[in-house]
């Protein structure tokens, strides 16, 4: 069994609901079908959820949204016309109207878009749809109540051979409308696949997987085939965005692979994500390559310090104290480093020196900007000898000085810090050493 997410690039139009038909036709083991709000045909264009947003903002200020709900009841006829189905949109807009001059909320406004998408694609396959109201439930202070969920999803769906579940969003149990805040869509389809004990979680987008190394930079990167899910959480934690790691958690706690296709490309497997590697995973020595810039690191200097009990957890104290996350901690037996995103350090960054000094009365305190973190990400790394070396000696023989080294002892990535000028090429020369030759 199959439950298949489809982003909205992939329900941009009626050209890309007729892909959709033909991927879900391809194989009766689509049984599930989570669809988002229609996304942008096109540069210029405008995502339905934005619109929904908008109508809400302006409806809030008491000004004129009608010719905004227009535009998207239009986007939403213009698709069914071409499709052949017949929905009563004009209804459905004018309780959108009521609803929004009543007071409605953001939420309620924003899930419209995913709503009413699910009622055409359920139309367009014949097959029923299922509110999502009716099975992803949300606390008053709206949390996710997993379980709650994964049991009215299972229950409700049992009877159901097929069926459309929108994602994005869910309910109270009074019918206040929630929506998710990050990777809405894609939360829902991992929800509704640990329900059904799917075999294959299915996002299907408009790229054809993840790559080794941002595209951006290296532009002829391959493909990974098969990743892992802890590969995957470090290079999105790193800045890879094809799919955010806390989306798919669902279907990695319950052991459900996760393939990742592309609407226009049908016939590319993808990238699979599975809980570990198989015998018949090897590949590359790495995994993949991310990275990020804006980093700033804060290097405290005191002689004997790693004798002093409590010296890290007081140096930290003084981030906390203003709100400020750490990365990282490369540290030696006389200097503590800390390295912080270098916007959240900007507006503190005398006060959060005045306290580390108040709190450990170190020999220095010096800040460095403008450097840039790279995860070089692979479960090969570990039963590879020297890659350490290889990474390191790649990078110098660009000219490239390394600021900061970071490896855990599980020898899943290797984290360097490198001047932000110094980024691209560094990437480069790490794909070039373990991918090239």
């Amino acid at each position: 069994m199959i439950v298949a997410k489809f982003g909205g690039s992939s329900l941009a139009d009626a050209a890309q609901f007729k892909k959709v038909k033909t991927i879900v036709d391809m194989n009766p083991e689509r049984k599930y079908i989570v669809p988002s709000a229609p996304g942008k045909r096109g540069p210029g264009d405008d995502k339905i959820t934005d619109l929904l947003y908008a109508a809400h903002k302006a409806a809030a200020e008491q000004k004129s949204f009608r010719h905004l709900l227009e535009r998207i009841q239009a986007r939403y006829v213009e698709i069914a016309d071409e499709l052949g189905v017949e929905m009563d949109f004009a209804g459905e807009f004018a309780r959108i109207e009521a609803q929004l001059k009543a007071g409605a909320s953001p939420d309620y406004a924003a899930s419209r878009g995913e709503y009413l998408n699910g009622q055409l694609l359920a139309n367009y396959l014949g097959v029923p749809f299922v509110d999502a109201a009716r099975v992803v439930r949300f606390s008053a202070d709206g949390r996710l109540m997993e379980e709650e969920t994964n049991a009215l999803i299972a229950e409700t769906l049992s009877d159901l051979r097929r069926a459309v579940i929108p994602g994005f969003y869910g309910a109270e149990e009074d019918g206040t409308i929630r929506t998710f805040s990050r990777g809405g869509s894609d939360v829902s389809g991992a929800l509704v696949a640990r329900a059904v004990n799917a075999d294959v979680y299915e996002n299907w987008t408009d790229v054809t997987g993840f790559r080794m190394a941002d595209p951006r930079i290296v532009p002829d990167a391959q493909y990974i085939a098969t990743i892992t899910y802890r590969e995957l959480r470090e290079l999105s934690y790193m800045g890879a965005t094809v799919l955010h790691e806390e989306a798919v958690f669902p279907v990695r706690k319950a052991g459900i692979p996760t393939n990742i296709r592309n609407t226009n490309d049908p016939k590319h497997p993808g990238t699979m994500i599975r809980a570990s590697a198989g015998p018949d995973d090897a590949g590359h020595v790495i995994t993949g390559i991310a990275g990020h810039k804006g980093f700033s690191i804060v290097s405290v200097e005191k002689d004997m310090m790693n004798a002093e009990l409590g010296f890290g957890r007081r140096v930290l104290q003084a981030f906390e104290e203003y709100g400020i996350n750490f990365e990282h901690l490369p540290t030696g037996i006389d200097t503590m480093c800390v390295v912080v995103h270098e916007k959240e350090l900007a507006p503190h960054r005398e006060d959060v020196i005045r306290r580390i000094t108040e709190l450990v009365q170190p020999d220095q305190v010096t800040v460095s900007d403008h450097l840039a973190l790279i995860a070089t990400v692979g479960r090969g790394m570990v039963r590879n000898f020297g890659t350490a070396a290889r990474l390191f000696t790649a990078i110098s023989a660009q000219g490239i000085s390394i600021r900061t080294i970071d490896q855990g002892s599980s020898e899943l990535n290797i984290i360097v810090g490198v001047d932000e000028d110094d980024f691209e090429a560094a990437v480069k020369a790490i794909y070039d050493v373990f991918v090239r030759t």
